[in-house]
């Protein structure tokens, strides 16, 4: 890559070969530093609050209001779609630190949620319609100051931590993401059961809200980091967006970042509307079904465990067959060759939380890996920004694509093609992408795809059960 002058970014001139191929960290060399705990906390009430208004929740409210597919992938791709102010806002970073930029917007957004809580509560004066517009009003302004200041929350992170104990707290963080998800699906299943009326919606976002404001006092509780002195907003000189992203192992990275969110974007959002349209299931058992999802996050704890001794990529490449077989069995459902049976959809919901949180945690990891300390910020906006915009416009697309196909009912030798089961198809060939272009990310310490699986069926159940007697 050519050199570049000393900029924003806090980049040096022929620091592309050095720094950026050897990234540091001043974070201490083992362990997490005193209060980091709170983070873990954060999580756990974080996902009590977001699953809620980024998930099936919303989704099913908005399928309440008559919602059309293009709607409910507007609705489902806002939030990544608007990561991308994270590319003006990482200017700012350095001028107000990482914990109060986080903070700032973490509030703003609690604000939204309680707006929405009383959005349901509209009816006696608001039509269907109405009601709609201002729910995604609100989840643009509600998503708007998440991207902003979501661009100091992995920069932040990743200072604190220890390069070595990075895949132990991206495996805690999950588990406690995942629990709380699971426990907040189960919540809102129960609160909604069967035809649901507005206020029982409500009360689903003042729970969002209310565990969203108390995310906020452990949020606060994090210690802070500082943030490099030289990076963007100390000079006066652009920043050299198109050299970062022409970095080698971090082009390959977005790359396939890219095709995993066309893939994987609106399989979430578009299964709920499958099951509640085509699959005629009502929505307290859709959000009932769904908490399985989270369940299968918590067994990505095998994987997570083993980031740092094992890499990234042979955890990515597993995370993308898991989900060809995943697609596969959506597709037999969709194309009535395999009648929708509750086992096999509850399986199927595992498999896909277990494939998305393999995923996210080796993805995240890689990332801290190959992002050098000067210019993380900007780094990171590059990864966040990219790997969001297309995963939100995915379901946009998506949805577009299943209105279009809304009148398509043939049969073909036994298979029915309809909209959905065209929409499994045409994940699954991009899920092909995806495992292709896995194949060429540099992660040179990365062990085969081979130890993976024999860590996860053979070395962790044998550790588990030593564990397990030891204590007996």
């Amino acid at each position: 890559m050519r050199q570049v002058r000393r900029c924003a970014s806090g980049i040096h001139h022929g620091c592309i070969g050095k720094k950026l191929s050897a990234p540091t960290s001043s974070a201490p060399k083992e362990g997490f530093p005193p209060g980091f705990a709170n983070a873990f906390w954060f999580s756990l009430f974080n996902a009590f609050s977001f699953q809620i208004i980024l998930s099936s929740p919303m989704i099913l409210y908005a399928k309440s209001l008559n919602a059309s597919a293009t709607a409910l992938g507007i609705l489902a791709g806002m939030m990544p779609l608007l990561v991308i102010f994270q590319i003006p806002a990482a200017a700012y970073v350095p001028r107000i630190g990482y914990k109060r930029f986080v903070y700032g917007g973490w509030g703003l957004r609690v604000m939204f949620i309680f707006l929405m809580a009383l959005a349901p509560l509209t009816g006696r004066f608001l039509n269907d319609g109405a009601r709609l517009a201002l729910i995604l009003a609100l989840s643009f302004l509600f998503n708007l100051s998440r991207g902003i200041s979501s661009c100091a929350w992995l920069p932040w992170i990743t200072a604190l931590i220890p390069s070595r104990s990075r895949g132990k707290y991206l495996a805690i963080d999950a588990a406690c993401m995942n629990s709380g998800s699971c426990v907040t699906f189960l919540i809102a299943g129960l609160l909604l059961g069967n035809q649901p009326h507005p206020w029982q919606f409500a009360a689903a976002f003042a729970f969002s809200a209310l565990t969203g404001f108390a995310s906020l006092e452990f949020l606060k509780r994090i210690p802070d980091a500082p943030v490099p002195r030289d990076p963007a907003g100390t000079s006066t000189q652009p920043v050299p967006w198109r050299e970062l992203s022409s970095f080698p192992p971090f082009r390959k990275l977005l790359r396939m970042n890219i095709a995993w969110s066309f893939a994987f974007g609106g399989q979430v959002a578009f299964t709920a509307a499958y099951l509640r349209g085509m699959g005629k299931m009502s929505e307290g058992a859709i959000l009932i079904v769904s908490s399985v999802f989270f369940l299968g996050g918590l067994l990505s704890l095998t994987i997570g465990r083993g980031l740092d001794r094992l890499g990234s990529k042979p955890a990515l490449t597993f995370a993308a067959g898991l989900w060809l077989v995943i697609i596969f069995g959506w597709l037999l459902v969709a194309g009535n060759i395999v009648s929708l049976h509750m086992t096999l959809v509850l399986a199927l919901q595992f498999l896909m939380g277990f494939g998305a949180s393999t995923f996210n945690m080796a993805n995240v990891r890689l990332a801290m890996v190959i992002s050098p300390e000067m210019g993380r910020t900007h780094f990171f906006a590059i990864f966040s920004v990219v790997a969001n915009l297309t995963l939100g416009l995915a379901p946009v697309l998506w949805g577009v694509l299943i209105d279009a196909l809304g009148a398509v009912n043939l049969e073909w030798h036994s298979f029915g093609v309809n909209r959905y089961s065209i929409f499994y198809l045409g994940t699954g060939l991009l899920f092909v992408t995806t495992l292709s272009y896995m194949r060429a990310l540099e992660e040179p310490t990365a062990a085969r795809v081979e130890e993976l699986i024999r860590d996860i069926l053979v070395t962790s159940p044998q550790r588990f059960w030593a564990r397990l007697f030891t204590r007996l």
